[in-house]
């Protein structure tokens, strides 16, 4: 799931400070390792607890049609990200995987008590990111199982634009993840 700016703005849109985000770029790097990839350019300020019970409804059909969960993976970046959180959060299921990049600080804990972590997570952050940090604090106080946690600091230098890039330093752990290679 992609980031706030990509909301609002056309995928030929250049970020003030980050540049244009490759997100088709990002997206092939899953398809060309063999995943199916449902993924959609949200639209306007989409309510991000809506979204999540629309992506939570799709896990569920998923499911229905005998997917197991252990076989899906859910990647958000920044509000994307947020977005994931809740979709693990509604799904409640231990067997779903999770990427969350870019998409936690403590503060969360009050702003947002609702999140509570279920399924295999991993935490992507960037080192010089002052948006994304390490959500250890979130799975400690998360009661759902959590089989499997991770947590991956990089050190580009790029802040929040790392995620606008399609660099295998991020990429390349989340295809581990949704290989369950944990």
């Amino acid at each position: 799931m992609n980031n706030r700016f990509l909301e609002e703005h056309a995928f030929t849109e250049s970020h003030p400070e980050y540049g244009v985000a490759a997100y088709s770029e990002i997206i092939h790097e899953f398809e060309k390792e063999n995943f199916v990839v449902i993924s959609e350019k949200r639209n306007g300020n989409m309510d991000v607890k809506e979204y999540a019970m629309k992506v939570k409804n799709q896990i569920d059909s998923l499911i229905a049609l005998g997917i197991a969960p252990h076989q899906i993976t859910v990647i958000g970046t920044s509000k994307g990200g947020y977005i994931t959180q809740y979709v693990s959060t509604f799904a409640n299921n231990p067997n779903l995987n999770f990427v969350f990049i870019a998409c936690y600080n403590d503060s969360d804990l009050q702003g947002l008590p609702y999140i509570n972590f279920c399924g295999n997570i991993l935490t992507i952050f960037e080192k010089s990111d002052p948006i994304g940090r390490s959500a250890v604090k979130r799975k400690e106080k998360s009661t759902c199982t959590i089989k499997h946690f991770n947590e991956i600091e990089l050190n580009t230098g790029l802040k929040h634009g790392f995620l606008f890039k399609s660099f295998p330093v991020w990429i390349a752990p989340c295809i581990k993840w949704a290989r369950n290679n944990y």
